[in-house]
């Protein structure tokens, strides 16, 4: 297990329950004789911090192991910012479901400690890369650790779009869109609209269509290091958007390709020891506990 000594700190923005939680974490970590590193923005949250402050890239060259405040939004902002980093990043619970920041601030500080007293698992997860070309020609990149989407934007029109996989076509669609979803993204947006919940260890991509005008459309599941590629109808006369992880739009035009492939980098996600993706499921998605005796 790795020693941690150089601790980055990121925190979601504009919420009252994160600053509480930033500073109970930063107390705990400074009483530990921890280097607390605060993220640039987070920083300027708690006004007379004395802390080394520093960019998200930076974190990544200097730190050990970043711990995000927030909810799976904030985790997913910092594993796109710090893939390439290879920095394992452990996530604390400030939002709704918690798929990913897994750890409670009731027990911050015995869970932390933990830890980073080497008490832990890792995982990795991988990432995608959607290139979006016009002509041939550059037109936005984004990157995502649950999904990429295809959607119609501000408009109420369906998307006219070819589909292939490796090369090979696979159908002409209309729909509301499609959904290119990692494993992470099983249980978020895909999940949803329909798609199978994935094992984090999975090597898969799946592609959920959403409200196709078809009956026959269904979900497929495909090898990890597939090349997805949309083209959009050319005689479509809207302007739809492809998301990653609901942050970045790129807009798209009739004859444009988005090109969606696996990050080269992989992002190492923390746990406690006894975390278990079951037992999440079980709680963060209603699943019975147990089953009554007979």
């Amino acid at each position: 297990m790795e020693q941690f000594r150089n601790i980055g700190v990121i925190g979601r923005m504009g919420s009252v329950q994160v600053v509480e939680t930033l500073r109970q974490l930063k107390a705990y970590l400074l009483d530990e004789n921890y280097q607390v590193i605060l993220e640039q923005d987070t920083a300027t949250m708690l006004p007379g911090h004395g802390l080394q402050v520093a960019s998200k890239k930076l974190i990544g060259e200097i730190c050990d192991l970043v711990i995000v405040v927030g909810g799976d939004g904030s985790l997913l902002g910092a594993a796109r910012d710090l893939a390439k980093a290879k920095i394992p990043i452990l996530g604390v619970n400030r939002g709704r479901l918690g798929f990913l920041t897994d750890i409670a601030p009731s027990e911050l500080e015995e869970r932390v400690g933990r830890v980073l007293q080497g008490e832990y698992i890792e995982e990795s997860r991988f990432l995608l890369d959607a290139h979006a070309t016009r002509d041939e020609h550059p037109l936005g990149f984004g990157t995502a650790l649950n999904d990429v989407v295809l959607h119609p934007g501000k408009s109420t029109r369906m998307i006219g779009f070819d589909l292939y996989i490796d090369g090979h076509f696979v159908y002409t669609q209309r729909s509301d869109g499609l959904i290119v979803s990692t494993p992470t993204g099983s249980t978020a947006y895909s999940l949803s609209a329909g798609g199978p919940i994935m094992h984090p260890k999975l090597d898969a991509i799946v592609l959920v269509p959403m409200f196709p005008h078809t009956l026959s459309s269904r979900p497929i599941v495909v090898d990890g290091k597939s090349e997805i590629k949309l083209i959009i109808d050319r005689t479509h006369e809207a302007y739809p958007q492809i998301s990653c992880d609901g942050q970045m739009d790129i807009s798209c035009g009739p004859g444009d390709v988005i090109r969606i492939t696996k990050k080269p980098f992989k992002i190492r996600l923390i746990h406690p020891k006894d975390h278990n993706f079951y037992a999440t499921c079980r709680e963060k998605l209603g699943w019975a506990s147990n089953i009554a005796a007979s």
